[in-house]
């Protein structure tokens, strides 16, 4: 369980925003007042929760001070370093509000543009996605890789979304409750929620030149970034249609053992010969290969339809709510 801090709670909330922190202590102080300012001004019941991803540079103390200052604040803290999307998890779970916001808390997300994303969500769109059109950071070492990645993602899932990687990002809370998230995935969350038939938008949004501390991106994560990609394309195909992935799987098998059977009908071998039984076997053991994909994937097919079912109430909100 994590450990929360801070004084009663606030009455239940409208909007949530949710701010992963590792290592931001100059940025806090800044960061809420402006929240605080965008999020007075829509005169809505609101709430942010820090999670406290073990910052190692006080960041949990600069927290701490300000749940101390207002009840709108509260923080979370993991017993170890997790990474930004346990940490996005983390707040998703805790959070409250019909409306779920995300953003980095480097100061380089503005919280101004909260309302606007807001207004877009509640316009009809299930997830409202921040689009750094004129961002603000190195050239060679973070836009060229992130146009990269983007043109990666949009070719190989076919969400064809300009920046993915922003984390100002607005969601209702029935698609939050049923997209999980796991490695370096949340960024691959409007990849996800298109897949479930949710209605995306995105929003150019005001992007801002780091000021304090380092960025925590490096070709580590870029590396896992792309391991991700294969993993959600893999996954989000499946889910669809387990059973043609299956069937793909044994269709090699199938044409070996229909090359063998032709191999066999053409060159005339002795029935009782070594040669034969060997053949007739390989084959059988071909055919069975098969099969036994064939069975996996009616079995993927079947556990998927049962969880559907269970799920299904939870989506129904968004299938339901006319088109705008």
């Amino acid at each position: 369980m994590l450990p929360r801090f801070g004084l009663p709670m606030t009455p239940l909330p409208e909007i949530s925003i949710v701010v992963p922190v590792f290592n931001e202590a100059e940025s806090l102080p800044q960061l809420h007042g402006e929240i605080a300012q965008a999020l007075d001004g829509m005169g809505r019941p609101w709430e942010v929760i820090y999670t406290d991803d073990r910052s190692t540079d006080g960041s949990h103390t600069v927290l701490q001070g300000l749940a101390a200052q207002d009840p709108h604040v509260r923080v979370l803290r993991f017993r170890r370093n997790f990474g930004q999307t346990a940490a996005m998890a983390a707040g998703f779970e805790h959070s409250r509000g019909g409306v779920v916001v995300t953003m980095d808390a480097d100061l380089q997300n503005d919280p101004a543009d909260v309302p606007r994303l807001v207004e877009r969500l509640e316009a009809g769109a299930d997830l409202v996605v921040g689009w750094r059109k004129n961002r603000q950071d190195g050239l060679l070492l973070r836009k060229v890789p992130s146009r990269i990645a983007n043109r990666l993602i949009a070719r190989v899932t076919g969400a064809h979304i300009h920046d993915t990687g922003c984390t100002l990002k607005a969601f209702r809370r029935e698609l939050v409750e049923n997209l999980p998230i796991y490695a370096e995935q949340h960024r691959f969350l409007p990849v996800l929620a298109l897949g479930s038939g949710a209605r995306l938008v995105e929003v150019v949004v005001h992007h801002r030149a780091r000021i304090y501390g380092e960025s925590k991106y490096g070709m580590s994560r870029a590396v896992r970034v792309l391991l991700d990609l294969f993993a959600v394309k893999l996954i989000s195909g499946f889910s669809r249609s387990p059973l043609v992935y299956f069937a793909l799987l044994g269709l090699p098998f199938l044409l070996v053992g229909a090359a063998l059977i032709v191999v066999l009908l053409l060159v005339d071998l002795p029935i009782n010969s070594i040669r034969s039984r060997a053949a007739v076997a390989y084959f059988s053991l071909l055919v069975m290969t098969v099969v036994n994909f064939l069975m996996l994937g009616l079995l993927a097919e079947l556990a998927i339809k049962v969880s559907n079912l269970h799920r299904r109430k939870s989506y129904s909100p968004l299938a339901t709510r006319p088109a705008q």
